[in-house]
């Protein structure tokens, strides 16, 4: 068993999967250069960082070369595409699981499709997200070594790679949809599966493609993301009626979150780990209280009344999609609207308190600023996504 998994952490694999879609490395670059940093001096590289890593695993030693944090924001690789079909297919496929889609997939659902849906859809994730998120920094595995992986990530490099959140993502969103809509909806249920191992499969291999991950993190990421499904199952009908707790349930609904993102596992050096994973927290933090809020006020039907519901899926019209991208369009450009507003102001009201220089993108990372600016940024962008932009809908004739 020990020497299966070390085969699957093996970085050669992902370089041999990558040779195979056609990503090979520029043949001009020094492998001893290979991710050198900024003009400081002989900063290590990636690959190299990596390695320490590895051999410090277990022996006492930090997990992850504390190096590492000052190579990877000037680290370009250069690489040969000889498969542009793969290259495509799997960098659009990598960005199914990243901000862009979630950004734009959950509140699309939650405005046009089933508030029902959404709302369940949020809460798995966050509490998946946030799970793997944290055991990335508990167990301080590293990703694959380059060389001999080529990377195409520049933003995520810093980070550790078990497991692979992308994967449990992936596998969350895909899965859980297909678990909640068998029942409320009318449609082939191989169909629906197929659909769900396909988004799934694709993300996965994107993070080997992209060589941000070694096989043993995805699969990792998968299993956990299944054990999770598995034993949080029972309670999801729990879950669905959050909406109509106590008059308390706010307050727990963001100091909760909040706490457990303040006291998020220290790292060695910095990455945008604890940022993102606030921002995932707090967006969940936000969206279950503006569900909240629509039941106290009575603001919207709730989504629970009419279940169980079993509705044929409607025929694609013209006029509904222009509905719908209408819809789209005017939540989207009034969550980007609160966002930099509310952004703006958390900072300014930080940077005064604690006596920052203004537009100190360093002070942005310490814990004191960065975890309540991150927090308060999209816990209301939760609560505008669910509470605001519907009411918005409502007065412009769009509902």
């Amino acid at each position: 068993m020990a020497e299966l998994l070390r085969s699957l952490q093996d970085s050669q694999l992902v370089a041999r999967f990558q040779r195979r879609c056609g990503l090979f490395p520029a043949p001009e670059d020094d492998p001893r250069e290979d991710g050198a940093g900024p003009a400081e001096g002989a900063a290590r590289a990636p690959g190299a960082d990596h390695r320490s890593a590895a051999n410090g695993k277990g022996a006492g030693a930090p997990a992850n070369g504390l190096l590492r944090a000052a190579a990877p924001q000037a680290y370009v690789e250069k690489y040969i595409v000889k498969n542009y079909f793969y290259y495509y297919l799997f960098r659009f496929s990598a960005a199914l699981g990243q901000e862009v889609f979630y950004i734009t997939f959950l509140p699309f659902t939650h405005w046009n499709i089933d508030s029902f849906l959404s709302r369940r859809l949020v809460i798995i994730w966050v509490l998946v997200m946030y799970i793997g998120q944290v055991a990335k920094d508990i167990l301080k595995w590293p990703r694959p070594f380059s060389p001999p992986v080529v990377k195409l990530e520049k933003r995520v490099i810093a980070e550790y790679g078990m497991p692979s959140t992308h994967a449990m993502a992936a596998t969350a969103i895909s899965f859980t949809l297909l678990i909640s809509t068998m029942d409320r909806y009318q449609y082939p249920f191989a169909l629906g599966l197929v659909m769900a191992v396909t988004f799934s499969a694709l993300v996965c291999l994107s993070r080997l493609y992209t060589g941000m991950h070694t096989v043993l993190d995805v699969l990792g990421g998968i299993l956990i993301t299944a054990v999770l499904i598995v034993l949080t199952y029972p309670a999801w009908t729990l879950i669905d009626r959050l909406g109509s707790a106590s008059p308390l349930f706010p307050v727990c609904a963001i100091v909760v979150p909040f706490f457990l993102c303040y006291n998020y596992p220290v790292s060695e050096f910095y990455s945008p780990t604890r940022a993102d994973t606030t921002t995932i927290v707090a967006a969940g933090a936000g969206v279950t209280t503006g569900f909240w809020i629509n039941h106290f006020f009575q603001l919207v039907a709730d989504p629970t009344e009419a279940l169980p519901v079993i509705q044929h899926i409607p025929p694609l019209t013209a006029g509904m999609l222009v509905l719908g991208l209408t819809k789209f369009m005017v939540g989207i450009v009034l969550i980007l609207l609160v966002r930099q507003v509310v952004q703006n102001l958390s900072l300014q009201v930080l940077y005064s308190w604690f006596k920052v220089v203004t537009r100190n993108k360093e002070a942005r990372r310490r814990l004191e600023i960065e975890v309540p600016y991150k927090f308060v940024t999209y816990t209301s962008v939760g609560i505008c996504a669910t509470t605001v932009v519907p009411m918005l809908h409502r007065f412009l004739g769009l509902l």
